[in-house]
């Protein structure tokens, strides 16, 4: 559990370290001085405005275009994390063993449970920290792509279907879409792991779709417009590529 929330508070240090580089209000140019915004956002933001240009000035389609395909780039790293986590999901009946075998609190018992808690993991290939790196390697990405939807200025004059990519959806649909495909994928990452039985974790599939929601009904749409791509892509990717390895693993084990 210690792990658990020594990893979170360095998820959430990298996340508001990244998005304080600088200020989201303060444009993106070529002059934009500092590694993160001339390697990172400044090159995001111009392929946001490539794709913009080639569909006539259409930056909706092309934030649509340009979010799939950082997702298409970073599903490798996803499909990692969740062969990571499918791994340790196996092992989950032998470690509560050695758990229920060396349950005393005495060093020694301790100290020989992280031996074998070691060699489980050695024998099973499992690395407990593997499934965490996918996702700090992504979150520069990501944030990248946040920061160039926010402080490219010519987003904010256009608009796509009903909304102002530089204002609020004013019936409410792209946030609600965005909160319940994060619900939605949360729901079916969950479904049939451990994780389901964790109240901390229940907690959260209710607090992030709230949140992402809220966000989504006050920042420019054409954030809720990623927030919503972006959903949606990683529910096909759970459907798709998490369930039917989870299944073939529950296969497997019937056999």
């Amino acid at each position: 559990m210690r792990k658990k929330i020594l990893l979170l508070a360095t998820f959430i240090g990298l996340l508001a370290l990244l998005s304080g580089c600088t200020s989201v209000n303060e444009p993106i140019t070529p002059e934009s001085e500092g590694f993160w915004n001339k390697y990172f956002v400044y090159p995001m933001s111009q392929l946001i405005t490539y794709f913009a240009n080639l569909f006539d000035g259409n930056y909706g389609l092309a934030i649509v275009i340009v979010t799939i395909i950082i997702r298409l780039v970073l599903l490798p790293l996803n499909v990692k994390q969740l062969k990571s986590s499918k791994a340790m999901q196996d092992i989950q009946p032998q470690l509560k063993e050695l758990q229920k075998k060396y349950s005393s609190k005495d060093a020694n018992t301790q100290q020989k449970l992280q031996q074998e808690t070691m060699a489980l993991f050695q024998k099973h290939g499992v690395n407990p920290l593997a499934g965490c790196l996918p996702i700090f390697v992504q979150m520069p990405v990501l944030i990248a792509i946040y920061h160039a939807i926010m402080r490219t200025e010519a987003i904010k004059d256009h608009g796509f279907l009903w909304v102002q990519l530089g204002a609020p959806d004013p019936y409410y649909i792209l946030p609600l879409i965005a909160g319940g495909a994060t619900f939605l994928q949360q729901k079916l990452m969950m479904a049939g792991s451990p994780a389901a039985q964790n109240p901390q974790m229940m907690v959260m599939l209710y607090v992030m779709p709230i949140m992402i929601t809220v966000f989504a009904l006050f920042f420019p749409s054409a954030l809720a417009l990623y927030w919503v791509v972006g959903n949606i892509f990683m529910v096909a990717q759970t459907v798709f590529i998490r369930k039917p390895m989870m299944n073939n693993s529950n296969g497997g084990d019937k056999k």
